[in-house]
């Protein structure tokens, strides 16, 4: 039992302790995305950064741990008047990041309580300016707006403010109701105007289906033309073509017959021949004359020559009687 008494009254033992007190009071692991800041006999003197520090204990100390990453805070829900004097309600959420740890320290009590009460007065201010369909339709204006405000205001304090964004605007019932009606209106309006561009649609691609049938008829009848005009220049070409050989063949057996003729006026019955054929072919001519009319304009010497053609025609046959 002394032997335990003695070795807590050893000033060895208190040295130890003092000493191991010291060195861990002095030796700092700091995380990443932290910032400690440092005052010495109650002055800034620093700021330690992420990893092994030291400090000298009883003379400094840790006065503030800051939280470097990007952080958000949500702002609760605000009570604006418009620039025509309707109550909103609003809500948002705010995006911050500390840069300067010894600034958001010395130079502020409170940092995030003071960026939320700056984000409710430049919301309130920025609502302030601005009439109610301009709040619903310019919301990203307002966040912009706020956002640039705030990044002025917070410098000082060694604070940035990335992002804002508005979450709700909550109009009265009264405007909420009078909305709903006007949307109601908006979307009866949009549905007769697609009806109304429905049926021009169709009404403009009936048209153009009768258009193109109209063309196609028309086409169809112009070909229709023209094959039969083809047909037709083929046909009286191939007419043509038939008369033009009849003829040419009735020119060679005329052709023909005229050789035979001529071979035969060389003897003297086939003279005598010639001669009978051409009374007879004179007699049939004069026989064709007489029957085409009453009156007959001749030049006086007919009758003889009927005569003499009649004379000659009854001899040449009885001598080619009396030669058989």
């Amino acid at each position: 039992m002394n032997t335990a008494i003695d070795i807590l009254l050893t000033p060895w033992l208190w040295i130890a302790i003092v000493v191991i007190f010291t060195i861990q009071r002095s030796i700092l692991f700091i995380p990443q995305n932290r910032g400690y800041v440092i005052y010495t006999f109650g002055r800034y003197s620093g700021t330690l950064q992420a990893g092994l520090n030291f400090i000298v204990p009883f003379v400094q100390r840790v006065a503030a741990d800051r939280n470097l990453k990007e952080q958000s805070l949500d702002i609760s829900s605000q009570l604006a008047i418009t620039k025509d004097n309707i109550t909103l309600e609003l809500d948002g959420i705010l995006f911050m990041k500390v840069t300067d740890a010894a600034a958001a320290t010395n130079n502020i009590t409170d940092y995030k309580l003071a960026v939320v009460q700056l984000a409710t007065t430049t919301m309130r201010n920025a609502i302030g300016s601005m009439e109610l369909d301009q709040c619903f339709q310019n919301r990203d204006n307002i966040n912009a707006s706020i956002l640039a405000s705030m990044t002025e205001a917070t410098q000082p304090w060694g604070v940035q403010v990335t992002r804002y964004e508005i979450k709700d605007i909550t109009p009265p019932i009264s405007i909420k109701e009078d909305m709903e009606k006007q949307m109601a209106a908006e979307r009866e309006k949009r549905s007769v105007i697609l009806t109304a561009e429905g049926v021009k649609t169709a009404a403009i691609t009936q048209a153009e289906g009768l258009k193109q049938a109209r063309v196609l008829d028309a086409e169809a009848a112009k070909a229709e033309q023209v094959l039969a005009a083809e047909a037709s220049k083929e046909s009286q070409i191939l007419e043509a073509t038939g008369k033009a050989e009849a003829i040419r063949l009735v020119a060679d057996a005329d052709s023909n017959a005229l050789n035979v003729i001529g071979a035969a006026a060389i003897t003297a019955e086939g003279q005598q021949a010639v001669r009978l054929t051409l009374a007879q072919d004179t007699i049939a001519a004069h026989k064709a004359i007489a029957s085409e009319g009453s009156v007959i304009l001749t030049d006086g010497k007919t009758g003889d020559n009927i005569g003499n053609t009649v004379a000659q025609a009854i001899a040449v046959s009885s001598a080619l009687k009396l030669s058989e």
